[in-house]
């Protein structure tokens, strides 16, 4: 899949349904300070292992903030989305799996690795990460998002090829994908 940007234009954000911006003043150890911060919603990510192929189940797309700080057009990361629904974390991940990459994955299977911040600087969010392992036999559709709102690509990504890809810096990936890519090269396969 490529992506073709064409009349990309920016405005200042007015009501936004998913960030919010701020300007915040405050005293930090007696010293007057002001930041610019947004408030974003807090996150799913998972690492999803396909055993029949033995390989990484991926997305890539298109994500507009890339675009207009550094020009690129498609970005490489784990399946993810917003808590923006009222359930569980687990259900979440198991709801974004299926709508992202196409597979059914139960609720029980999903290991909850960690969580930790992302964007500290800007929103301070927080992202829960997961691991799921999936075989064949649970692919019930080819995946990518939500028609109209999103344009997903599912990639597989063998394992051997993983710790070649966090270093490319050709490729725009996040550090959650480096960082569960590392946890499952460096300890889960062990």
């Amino acid at each position: 899949m490529e992506f073709k940007v064409e009349d990309f234009k920016v405005e200042p954000l007015k009501n936004g349904q998913y960030i919010n911006a701020f300007f915040a003043t405050f005293k930090l150890n007696g010293e007057s300070r002001d930041w610019e911060l947004l408030e974003i919603n807090d996150s799913v990510a998972i690492l999803i292992y396909n055993r029949d192929s033995k390989s990484f189940v991926c997305v890539k797309q298109f994500r507009p903030a890339v675009y207009f700080n550094h020009k690129i057009t498609e970005t490489i990361e784990l399946c993810a989305g917003l808590l923006d629904k009222d359930c569980s974390l687990e259900q979440t991940a198991k709801e974004e799996i299926l709508e992202e990459c196409g597979f059914d994955v139960p609720v029980e299977s999903l290991e909850l690795l960690t969580s930790f911040y992302t964007s500290v600087g800007s929103s301070g969010s927080r992202q829960h990460l997961f691991f799921a392992e999936v075989d064949e036999s649970q692919r019930v559709s080819s995946g990518g998002g939500v028609e109209g709102e999103e344009m997903i690509e599912v990639l597989e990504i063998p394992v051997e090829k993983a710790r070649g890809l966090i270093f490319d810096e050709t490729v725009a990936t996040t550090p959650g994908l480096m960082f569960a890519f590392e946890w499952f090269l460096n300890g889960k396969q062990r």
